[in-house]
């Protein structure tokens, strides 16, 4: 069996309270307008009224206090994702979709003979109107439209469901003194939550409160906080890494998850010299390699096309050359003195 979900029960409750004080109201009325047959009947709870009237306040308590059939959960989606909340019943007259907390401002309704939008952003089928599927389908799932959603049929209550935003998980890694910006665009009160990742430092826990344009933080962030396009909080040391946690305050339900790195800057110049002087000698070293070896290979490259070439020459002028030898011989003997 799974645990009752208290959010829901309590949501639910608040939900009913006016059904509750208007049927109280009822009965008060009834008893005040019933004739009892017997006053003085101490064994009796309630006056003995006409079985008309009788009947007819039943009917009226039934109605009113419908039970709504909720999701077996919440619906859990990516952020900007479309979300569809399920519910299931026969409506032959009107049924529409309305945020719990307004009643009175429809989404998305369907009759018998159509569909209609009335916000954009939610729609209703009416193929699966008629065959009892009465879901909504949120096209664009934001983070301010979070919550319970209400579907009923001709003003009674046929489903509650809960919509969820998968919170969103992001990795910062930066340098001592940057500021850090943490996206909080939320139409709700968010908590800032800072959990240490084993650095000496600021004490986990919550450390500020967002309302709206209002901005609450504890002493220690105070002047280095402020709202820009976000929480701002300036001056980062490498004791502020950790997981830095956006949380809906009254929902308790996480927004963004933020996991901080931060870099000391002494030691972020000396990795950055010795990335810089790796670089620097290794390009010197291969450049010393790279000109011996091109020049041995230049020079074998050269000697085999000079070969190539001796040979080529060879084959086409070889008669040539020979006849030239021959006449030089020849010429030399006839001016030798010494000659036979």
């Amino acid at each position: 069996m799974q645990p009752v979900n208290r959010t829901h029960v309590t949501t639910l409750e608040r939900q009913d309270d006016w059904k509750t004080g208007l049927v109280s109201g009822i009965l008060v009325l009834f008893q005040e307008t019933c004739v009892c047959e017997d006053l003085m009947d101490t064994q009796s709870v309630l006056p003995s009224c006409s079985p008309d009237l009788w009947f007819l306040m039943l009917i009226v308590i039934s109605t009113l206090t419908t039970v709504s059939v909720s999701a077996d959960g919440p619906v859990k989606v990516k952020l900007h994702d479309s979300a569809t909340l399920p519910c299931s019943g026969r409506c032959s007259g009107l049924a529409r979709w309305t945020v719990f907390h307004k009643r009175s401002d429809t989404l998305a309704e369907c009759d018998q003979t159509s569909c209609r939008s009335v916000k954009e952003g939610y729609q209703m089928i009416h193929d699966q109107y008629l065959k009892g599927n009465l879901s909504l389908t949120i096209t664009d799932a934001d983070f301010s439209k979070r919550g319970w959603y209400t579907c009923d049929c001709d003003l009674r209550d046929v489903c509650d469901v809960r919509l969820q935003i998968e919170p969103l998980n992001t990795t910062v890694e930066m340098m001592a003194g940057e500021s850090l910006i943490l996206s909080v665009d939320v139409s709700h009160v968010v908590d800032v939550i800072y959990n240490s990742t084993g650095t000496p430092g600021p004490s986990s826990g919550q450390i500020c409160t967002v309302d709206g344009p209002s901005l609450q933080c504890k002493p220690e962030y105070t002047q280095r906080s402020s709202l820009t396009s976000g929480l701002e909080l300036r001056r980062m040391t490498p004791s502020d890494s950790g997981v830095y946690t956006v949380m809906d305050s009254s929902n308790k339900e996480v927004l963004h998850t933020y996991t901080v790195t931060v870099q000391d800057v002494q030691q972020s110049f000396i990795w950055k010299d010795g990335y810089q002087k790796g670089n620097s000698d290794g390009y010197q070293k291969g450049s010393e390699d790279g000109y011996r070896n091109g020049l041995g290979i230049g020079a074998g490259v050269f000697g085999i096309i000079a070969l190539a070439l001796g040979v080529i020459l060879g084959m086409f002028n070889g008669p040539r050359v020979r006849l030239l030898m021959g006449t030089c011989v020849q010429m030399f003997r006839r001016e030798d003195p010494s000659g036979p």
